[in-house]
């Protein structure tokens, strides 16, 4: 089975996302670096499907296949993969929206987990910077309420209603389409939610 990837770069970062895994994306300093990192996380995201109940394929880091190169921006250079794939804008049937609904909810779960097992102080960075556990938790809710607004969906701060109203939304079948700052399509919002969440579960698990 072929893992569709997509390059995102600007000019001293670029980002390798598993098109069709949302979540497993790694950055570098070049495509080759992302591309290398995210192999390097393969074991490591295969937890998430397997809490999603969603067959991972065998050795996928073997079978990489770039098939989108963007170009990225500001956000891009700041940290965060921005650009939505053209892949991203396709129609996404129940079937699809099942599936992704299926693994942000497994990403959050892997949060979830991994918060719940780490101390409340980690280690810092070599000038003592980083945050701690529960400032990051805190950070990832934050965020999630901010990223719930691009699909349209405008509650309060708490957070399970917030991730209830996500998965609904990317649970439900959608025609595609155009995609920006404002308004993100499914897919793409899969991508970077369970991106930003996973990736603060595996920063958490690197400093505990």
């Amino acid at each position: 089975m072929t893992t569709l990837v997509c390059l995102e770069t600007v000019s001293r970062r670029s980002f390798a996302s598993a098109l069709e895994w949302p979540g497993w994306c790694r950055s570098g300093r070049s495509e080759e670096d992302a591309v290398t990192t995210l192999a390097a996380y393969c074991g490591r995201y295969e937890l998430v499907s397997k809490k999603a109940g969603i067959r991972f394929p065998i050795e996928p880091a073997e079978q990489f296949e770039v098939v989108e190169r963007l170009s990225g921006n500001a956000t891009t250079q700041f940290g965060a993969p921005a650009i939505a794939a053209d892949y991203e804008r396709r129609a996404v049937d129940r079937a699809e929206a099942k599936r992704l609904a299926a693994l942000v909810n497994a990403s959050w779960q892997v949060f979830a987990a991994v918060l719940a097992g780490a101390p409340v102080e980690l280690r810092k960075g070599p000038r003592g910077g980083g945050r701690d556990r529960d400032q990051i938790a805190a950070h990832v809710v934050e965020a999630e309420i901010t990223y719930a607004r691009k699909l349209g969906i405008r509650l309060g701060h708490d957070i399970d209603e917030v991730r209830s109203a996500i998965l609904e939304r990317l649970g439900t079948p959608s025609g595609g389409g155009t995609h920006d700052e404002k308004e993100w399509l499914p897919r793409y919002a899969a991508r970077r939610i369970a991106w930003h969440v996973l990736d603060h579960a595996w920063e958490i698990e690197d400093k505990s």
